[in-house]
């Protein structure tokens, strides 16, 4: 990864001290607080390093601030309904 690269992926993440402070999930609790049934998409997120995570040993932490980060980065705008007009017969 590029310097320029890497300090645009660090300055995305949630700073040092706000991680200091937050809550850390397990993986399953992680896959709980997204909504999903089973913590494989959590641990694909984690594997793909797309998004930030903790390890304390072999133990894997997430931050509940960065998982609300990304769910904020994955909402997708709603397209307006634009009304066709009928011609007339």
């Amino acid at each position: 990864m590029s310097s320029t690269a890497r300090m645009r992926h660090l300055s995305s993440a949630p700073s040092q001290t706000a991680l200091l402070e937050d809550q850390y999930l397990s993986v399953k609790e992680a896959a709980e607080h997204l909504g999903m049934k089973d913590e494989r998409f959590v641990r694909r997120l984690v594997a793909e390093r797309r998004i930030t995570y903790s390890k304390f040993g072999t133990h894997v932490r997430i931050a509940v601030s960065v998982l609300e980060e990304y769910m904020r980065a994955s909402v997708v705008p709603a397209i307006p309904v634009r009304r066709r007009m009928r011609r007339a017969a």
